[in-house]
Formats: structure tokens, C-alpha cells, sequence
């Protein structure tokens, strides 16, 4: 078994919506004692949003990434990543499509949702999401969340990447506008439906704190039933920030590791050196400070 690692997959910086640069994360995460940190910058690669990396700045994002991995070598291991979007026949979270940045792993996320009436962000605004469930599902929120988890499902089916994003992002705005019940029999049911969609895929899922560190949601995403769930199924973890600032890297670690204890894991997963590897959950102790 390995050594005890402090790491984080899911780092942004001003390539896209962050607020630092990659190598003042890098910095951060050095005085913060990390072990590996992954960048993992938003992508619709070949198209892109204000939010994402531009498509011609991919190139550029991969070349920082790989001086500041020669240039911090004795201190920190770097990997580059995308965390990339999945819209049908527009992008898609797969290594075939990235191949010319050589990532060393892929976060696949669910961000939008798109009928033949418009689109939109599931963690857009609160009025933003009100507005988009209204346009495009006449204000049924129930359809808009079973749209979800179907493009979830599906981007497991037909993508190739290492890490599923905040697998339940749909919950961000559920406390605001209440457009589902997470204890009606339908939204349990699709939360099952997921589950065996990721144990068939074999990927590593997030626990991610990121709604946390920006005060937006109390809570990490999974939610403890779909942590419990994935426990049961045996489906591989690990500990992620959704860093956009240096303040936030590690970020609440502390609850999102104990919420995995109280769902049953001992162990998390960590890509090291191009291969998944398990280690113990508990690292050395972590306190999150928000600022």
C-alpha cells in the first residue's frame, strides 16, 4: 500500500474561470504540503465559452503545465488534465479528442444541459436554472433532472476519461428554487441508475468540495445516500477541490473525508505516474480555510 499522498485532480487558474495563475497554484499547493496536484482546466475543446479554456489556447495551457513539471519536479508532482465538458455531437470527455496535449487524465463533467429549445448551465444562477427548466421543460423540474443523469449516463457510456465531476451538480440550485425531492422514489431511482452506470464505466469518482469553499452549498458533491451507494458498489473515490483560487485547495478536505468514513471507505484513489493507484483515506490532517 502507498505512502500516505495529499492530492487534488480538479485545479482551475485564470486559463479558464480561475483566479490564479498555474504556478501560484503550484506554489500554494507546495506551502500547503500536497503530494500531486493535477490542473484540470474547464474545456469544450474545440469549442469553448468565456468560462472555458480557449480552443487555441490548449496548446499553450499544456506547454505551462509541462514547464512548471520539470520546473517543481523535487518539490511536487504535476499532471495535466482537462476537466471537459459533455455535450452530444458537440464535445466529448475522451482521450481521442485531447490526444495532441497528451493529458495525463481527463475529468468528465456534466454542465448543460441543450433541447431544441435552448440551454442551460445546471449551476448557472439560481433565476438562471428557474429560467432554463421553464423554457425548456415548460417548469418541470422533474424532467430537467432526469435530463441530467441521462446525459450523465451517457457520457459514461460513450466518453474515455479517468474522473467523473461532481456527479450530482444538480443539487446546487434544488436548495434555492426546490424544483425535485431528493427522497421522492424517481430521484432515488435515478441515483441507483447512475451508480451502476459508473461501476460498469470502472472510473474514479470525486468527492468534490468546491460549493463549499465558494459558500454556495453546505454540502460536498456526491450526496452521503449516493456516497453510500457508491460505496456499496465498490466504486473508487477520491478527494477533490474544484480549486479556483489558491486559498481554496484544499478546501474542506476534512468533511469530505469524513463523510467517506461515514459512508464505509477506508481507501481513496490517486493517479500517480499514469497509473490509479488506492492508498488510505485519512491523509495527515487537513482544515480547509476559507477566505
Amino acid at each position: 500500500m502507498n505512502s500516505k499522498l495529499k492530492t487534488n485532480y480538479h485545479t482551475h487558474t485564470s486559463f479558464c474561470d480561475g483566479k490564479s495563475t498555474a504556478e501560484e497554484m503550484v506554489k500554494a499547493a507546495i506551502q500547503k504540503k500536497f503530494d500531486i496536484l493535477g490542473f484540470s482546466s474547464h474545456s469544450m475543446y474545440p469549442f469553448g465559452e468565456t468560462w472555458h479554456i480557449a480552443p487555441r489556447d490548449h496548446a499553450p495551457y499544456a506547454k505551462e503545465i509541462a514547464r512548471l513539471k520539470k520546473a517543481y519536479k523535487n518539490k511536487i508532482e504535476i499532471l495535466t488534465g482537462f476537466e471537459a465538458d459533455f455535450i452530444p455531437s458537440l464535445c466529448m470527455p475522451s482521450h481521442e479528442r485531447f490526444e495532441e496535449f497528451n493529458p495525463d487524465y481527463l475529468i468528465g463533467s456534466v454542465h448543460y444541459i441543450r433541447n431544441e429549445k435552448g440551454f442551460v448551465t445546471v449551476d448557472e444562477t439560481a433565476s438562471g436554472v428557474k429560467a432554463g427548466i421553464d423554457k425548456l421543460f415548460n417548469g418541470n423540474g422533474k424532467k430537467f433532472t432526469q435530463e441530467y443523469f441521462y446525459l450523465e449516463r451517457e457520457m459514461l457510456k460513450h466518453g474515455d476519461f479517468e474522473i467523473l465531476g461532481h456527479c450530482d451538480l444538480i443539487r446546487l440550485r434544488n436548495q434555492e428554487i426546490h424544483f425535485f425531492n431528493e427522497e421522492e422514489s424517481w430521484y432515488k431511482s435515478e441515483l441507483k441508475a447512475l451508480v451502476k452506470a459508473i461501476k460498469k464505466s470502472g472510473i474514479i469518482v470525486e468527492l468534490n468540495t468546491g460549493a463549499i469553499a465558494r459558500k454556495l452549498m453546505d454540502d460536498i458533491y456526491p450526496s452521503s445516500p449516493l456516497l453510500e451507494l457508491l460505496h456499496d458498489a465498490n466504486v473508487p473515490i477520491t478527494i477533490n477541490s474544484d480549486a479556483h483560487k489558491t486559498t481554496t485547495l484544499d478546501a474542506a478536505f476534512d468533511i469530505a473525508q469524513k463523510k467517506a468514513r461515514d459512508a464505509g471507505y477506508t481507501e481513496c484513489a490517486l493517479i500517480k505516474k499514469g497509473r490509479i493507484e488506492m492508498q488510505p483515506l485519512k491523509c495527515t490532517p487537513i482544515i480547509g480555510h476559507l477566505n
